[in-house]
């Protein structure tokens, strides 16, 4: 059997992914904006990390745009880092990444300053127009603008999940940053796995198909896997185990091909 061809990267667009990245950061920034400091203080799912650090990580890692786009542009005809490979890059940089929240933790205690100089910085250094085809020089290697965004709207909608599940709260999530992410997450693992064997179903926002063998042509293929677009998130961020999820009943798998178990997670 030849091997299974990799899919078309897909298109965003660069100003829908701009407002999604502003409209997520926007309903974080207001819930922090009322946080106790008994709040602030409480655990999260991400190891050591309080409340504090893990806003602090997101304030930061909308300002990451900002200190790229300060840089000059990286030399090359085109990215080192492709959107699909993104993913797969971020484990490596986690060890750096606590200990720059750690400290940006400590030298900031005003939150509510920290939000504000993120969010206007951001806003002035991208621009509202054009296709965000600038290159730049990010923790992980070069990118493109617009690729770094989508990235963003990951770190934004995973991490609104963490501060909701630390806080009991419901901090709303964007739906264009939304389906960013999920599409992002759901086009890597086609990408890490590719094949037409099994089609993984986030309604409303991605349907990939995935791991090689036989594929369908029409009708409901033999292998379905399906599931709401958090709980994919969680899965693909390690943040709920496959096994969990079938047994609780948020995930619906099909066919003797649609375990994804040794697949997930995809995202260090």
């Amino acid at each position: 059997m030849p091997p299974a061809k990799k899919r078309r990267p897909r298109a965003y667009d660069h100003l829908r992914t701009r407002t999604a990245v502003l409209t997520q950061f926007a309903h974080v920034r207001d819930a922090v904006a009322v946080l106790t400091p008994d709040q602030l203080a409480r655990p999260t799912r991400l190891g050591d990390w309080t409340v504090r650090e893990l806003v602090v990580h997101v304030a930061t890692g909308l300002s990451s745009v900002t200190r790229a786009l300060a840089l000059p542009e990286p030399p090359g005809p085109g990215p080192r880092v492709a959107l699909l490979e993104w993913p797969s890059t971020t484990a490596a940089h986690a060890a750096r990444i606590a200990e720059d929240v750690e400290e940006a933790a400590a030298g900031r205690p005003d939150l509510g300053t920290l939000f504000e100089e993120a969010e206007a910085g951001f806003t002035g250094a991208v621009p509202a127009t054009g296709t965000g085809e600038r290159l730049l020089s990010v923790r992980v290697g070069s990118m493109r603008l617009t690729d770094y965004l989508v990235t963003r709207t990951v770190e934004l909608v995973v991490h609104t999940d963490d501060l909701n599940e630390a806080l009991g709260l419901e901090i709303p999530y964007d739906r264009q940053a939304l389906a960013a992410c999920t599409r992002l997450l759901a086009d890597a693992l086609a990408d890490r796995a590719p094949g037409g064997s099994v089609e993984v179903r986030v309604p409303p926002f991605a349907v990939v198909q995935c791991i090689g063998g036989p594929k369908h042509t029409r009708g409901t293929p033999p292998n379905v896997m399906e599931t709401g677009p958090l709980t994919w998130i969680r899965l693909a961020t390690g943040r709920t185990e496959w096994a969990r999820a079938l047994e609780d009943a948020e995930v619906s798998a099909s066919g003797e091909r649609a375990d994804l178990a040794a697949l997930l997670p995809l995202l260090g």
